[in-house]
């Protein structure tokens, strides 16, 4: 590949341009205080699939409680999720733990700066490798995500479908010649925000982009249009049903998620798959967590959407008693205790609704 990918486009002013707007413009956050490579590492697992607003609290309470490697390589994992909760995607912090240790015990705790070696880590992949190799080692790498390939496609009016692996890998060949080799922190930081505040997905702020003058899709009209991705299937619904059920004692039932899958490991109200009739509920709450329950509609739903899949949950309240040994993934405790536990965020606002009507 030639120093013009495009030969309307100069490569040298695309750099001075792009990061001379990210030093006047960039924003202040808390990752951005730090070259430290635990740091960086752990906004950038943050930030996979969250929003900034929603991923700087979380950040700042993470680092309080994990400040250095070795304090979450050895965490137990029930500690972990606590301060993960409501973040989503608890896979990406189990990995997280998981890779962090093997550095503490395989590198000395110190992150590789080589893509090869930090790319074996559990969870990390070529973006975050990139984002961690650039930002915190000042290694000219490409770090593409969403946002980079959104304004790489228009900057280029390329018309390859960005949700396509080898489309990541053509927006790597092209970074690896317009990365500026001198400052490649502040180049891969400024497309990434450049893509998160000018070039957004819908009505991007052309007029206010540095860029512009380098840009073709703007040129020839087409950044509305760009960039194609293909629509994904439809998300399955599924209706469930979930129980606050307490005791004499009023003391409350919970339960814990299997070790993998979805929100493996997390803590949950008792939950039943489906829509049931008075007695079938009855029949299922007894067989699956042997208690004797006759649990009536809160009149509560809370919809919960997946990339792949939609929860209907409905709430149902209830008095029960025990009827046999409890499941081995079950406990009974008290109110006060449900802050010991890690719930997921559809099961916060179960709770919370139980809260505010004084079911608890």
């Amino acid at each position: 590949m030639t120093e013009t990918y495009n030969e309307n486009i100069s490569y040298s002013d695309f750099r001075r341009q792009l990061i001379e707007w990210y030093q006047a413009h960039k924003r202040e956050l808390p990752w951005r205080e730090s070259n430290d490579p635990y740091h960086i590492w752990v906004s950038e697992i943050m930030l996979q699939q969250t929003r900034v607003d929603t991923v700087i609290p979380y950040y700042e309470q993470f680092m309080r409680k994990f400040p250095e490697m070795e304090d979450l390589a050895y965490a137990e994992e029930e500690e972990i999720l606590k301060v993960w909760e409501g973040l989503g995607y608890y896979s990406r912090v189990r990995n997280l733990q998981a890779a962090v240790r093997e550095v503490v015990e395989h590198y000395g705790s110190v992150v590789p700066d080589t893509r090869k070696e930090i790319e074996q880590l559990k969870g990390v992949g070529p973006y975050t490798a990139g984002a961690i190799l650039s930002i915190a080692y000042a290694k000219a790498e490409p770090a593409v995500d969403g946002n980079v390939m959104r304004v790489l496609s228009r900057v280029f009016c390329m018309e390859d479908d960005i949700g396509k692996p080898q489309t990541r890998k053509k927006h790597e060949a092209i970074l690896y010649e317009l990365i500026d080799k001198s400052d490649p922190s502040s180049f891969n930081q400024g497309l990434m925000e450049l893509g998160a505040l000018v070039c957004t997905p819908t009505s991007p702020g052309c007029l206010l982009c540095p860029v512009r003058t380098q840009c073709l899709a703007y040129e020839r009209g087409q950044q509305e249009r760009l960039p194609i991705k293909m629509k994904k299937k439809k998300a399955k619904s599924i209706e469930l049903e979930s129980f606050l059920l307490k005791t004499e004692k009023g003391e409350l039932l919970i339960e814990k998620r299997p070790d993998k899958g979805l929100l493996a490991g997390l803590w949950q109200l008792p939950v039943l798959e489906g829509r049931f009739d008075p007695g079938e509920r009855q029949q299922k709450l007894a067989e699956k967590y042997h208690i004797e329950a006759e649990p009536s509609a809160a009149n509560f739903q809370v919809k919960h959407i997946f990339s792949h899949l939609i929860w209907e949950i409905e709430l149902y309240v209830g008095r029960a008693n025990r009827n046999g040994e409890l499941p081995a993934n079950c406990r009974i405790i008290k109110a006060e205790e449900l802050e010991q536990y890690a719930f997921p965020v559809s099961q916060q606002k179960l709770l919370n609704h139980c809260l505010e009507e004084g079911w608890l």
